[in-house]
This record gives C-alpha cells, structure tokens and sequence, in this order.
C-alpha cells in the first residue's frame, strides 16, 4: 500500500513537472513572438531626426515626412545657427542636419568627425545698396560703410567683391559689424551705405523701395555660388548606412519638390514668419540643391583656401575626405 502511494506521488510530480515545462515553452514561445512583433514594429516606425533652420533656403527637412518609407517618423528640429547644430549631431541628438560650408570647414579643420552627404542650397546671397544712394557699381563702394557678420559666408563674399573691383577692404572701406536682422533698418536710415546678406533681406530692401541690389557675388572664378549643405557623422554613416540613405532620398525629393512647385514652397516658408511678398522676390535668388558635382568640390576647396588666409582656420583640411557622396550616387532618386 505504502508503495502504491509512493507511486503515484512520483507520478503526479512527473506530471507537474511535464505540464510546467510545458507552460514554460508556451511563455518562451509567447514572448519570441512578442520580441519579433516589437522590432517589426520598430522597424516600421524608424525615428528619423533632423536640424534645419526656419528659412525658404533650408526648408527641405519639413517636407521629409511626405517621402518617408515602412511607416517612418521624421522630426525636425529648428536650429537658429549653424553651430548649434553641429554641437547637437556631435551629441547624437540628431542624426542629420544643415550646415554652412564654412561651419563643415571648421569643423574638418578641428578634426570633428562630420561628413558631407549632399547639398542643401546655393546662392541666397546679395550685395545691397541705398537705392537713391547714387551707387551704381561695386567701385563706388570706395570710402563708404558696409555691413557684414564676421567669419560668416556672406563676410568672404563681401571681401570676394570688393577685392574683386579693385578695392582693399582694410583700408579703403568702413566694414561695420551688424546683425543680419538689424542690416535693413540701418540701410534705410542712412547709418550705412550697403550690407552682403543673405535672403530674404535683400528682396525685403527691395521691395520696401529703401535698397536695391548693387550686386550678385556669383564668381566662376571665386567661392561663388555655394551656400549650404547637409551633414552627418562618420559613426552614423558606419552604423546605420540605411538610415542616413533614407534621409538623402528624402533631401533628393523634397529639394526637387519645392522647385518644381513654388507656390507651396512660398506657402510653407511664409509659416516662418517673412511675408510671401517677400519670398516670391528672394526665392529668384534662391536655388534649392542636392547633388555635389566637381565644380561644387572646387568651390568649397577654395572657401577653405580664404577661410585659413583670413585666420578662419588655422589649417586647410583635406576637403576631399570631407565628402561622402556615396549615399547621393546610389540613390534611385537622383
């Protein structure tokens, strides 16, 4: 009797035992599944971060969501300078974003590990008169007062220019630092006789009737045409390839988007806060970009050239190796 009972405590552990393997399989199998439905549902809901400027020359990033693929989320962050930018894709707080040339310059010159991936914009920039000033060409600019931000694109032009029409910036004009917001007001109440800027401040000039464009800096020869780019690191490159392929698509179709529809373009950067009046004027100076060509890589070599010449950077780096347009060569969009 008493071997009986033994009997059938051990069957009963057995089957204890063989019903919570058994649970435990099912668990194990529940939660593969789940694991699996969490990264595919991670994987359709890949975050994409961007850093841009509130600016008609920038504004591709806030149209990348319309060309996202596999259910992606892009985020766009706004920036009010370069640097910060920089800082912030440095920190991996975003993993792609605009850049002037001359920030991607000083940071290659600094050894930061940034690459460029594609354009962003060219041109935008304009060399703005009194429009009753009684200047009539870049010679007549001998012995006045010019606006201008320091260590900036806009600054190397205006030295492009006047060196250009036979003046010394040293010694034969007045170069008063002004921000870029206030270069309006002081053309028009005569504090100075011209700014190099960016848009929309000349068209603004323009079209309030107080200034007008005395010229374009746009020199085959010189830096010329080159504005803006968009950057990303060498670890984002190396560890996630697909994700910065995907944000280089999106640059391609948005930058090809808004400049063959210039209404909506117009439209959606007057929610930045400049009238639409005034960027339908800024946007004739404006040319929305992507790709990078040789000419592109030889403007940017001697961006650098002036940069170290100017004391900018201490050395010239190698812009070669700055580029990576590997993501623009294969991209189905281009």
């Amino acid at each position: 009797m008493k071997r009986k009972k033994v009997t059938m405590v051990f069957l009963g552990v057995m089957l204890m035992v063989g019903l919570l393997g058994g649970c435990g399989k099912k668990a194990e199998e529940k939660a593969e599944t789940k694991k699996d439905a969490q990264q595919t549902t991670e994987a359709k809901e890949q975050l994409y971060e961007v850093g841009t400027w509130k600016t008609a020359q920038t504004i591709q990033p806030f149209l990348y969501e319309t060309f996202v693929k596999d259910g992606g989320k892009v985020e766009v962050k706004p920036f009010t300078n370069p640097g910060d930018m920089k800082t912030a894709l440095l920190s991996e707080n975003i993993d792609f974003c605009g850049t002037t040339w001359v920030t991607a310059i000083m940071a290659a010159s600094k050894g930061e590990p940034v690459k460029v991936v594609a354009s962003m914009t060219e041109k935008c920039s304009a060399l703005v008169v009194g429009k009753d000033s009684g200047i009539e060409t870049v010679a007549d600019l001998k012995g006045k007062t010019i606006a201008y931000v320091p260590g900036t694109m806009h600054h190397i032009l205006l030295l492009e220019t006047l060196t250009k029409a036979g003046i010394d910036p040293n010694t034969e004009v007045t170069l008063q630092k002004i921000d870029f917001f206030d270069m309006g007001q002081a053309l028009a109440s005569g504090s100075i006789d011209a700014f190099l800027s960016g848009e929309p401040y000349p068209s603004i000039a323009e079209t309030d009737g107080y200034g007008k464009v005395l010229e374009y800096p746009y020199y085959d020869e010189s830096v010329g045409y080159i504005n803006a780019a968009m950057i990303t690191t060498e670890k984002e490159i190396k560890e996630n390839p697909e994700k910065i392929q995907a944000l280089v698509d999106m640059h391609i179709q948005a930058s090809k988007y808004y400049m063959e529809h210039q209404e909506e373009w117009i439209q959606k950067a007057a929610e930045f806060g400049t009238e639409e009046k005034y960027l339908t004027k800024s946007t004739e100076n404006i040319q929305l970009s992507w790709d990078i060509d040789a000419q592109t890589r030889e403007k940017v070599k001697k961006l650098a050239e002036r940069m170290k010449e100017l004391g900018m950077i201490e050395n010239v780096p190698d812009i070669d190796a700055l580029f990576d347009v590997s993501f623009l060569e294969k991209s189905e969009y281009r």
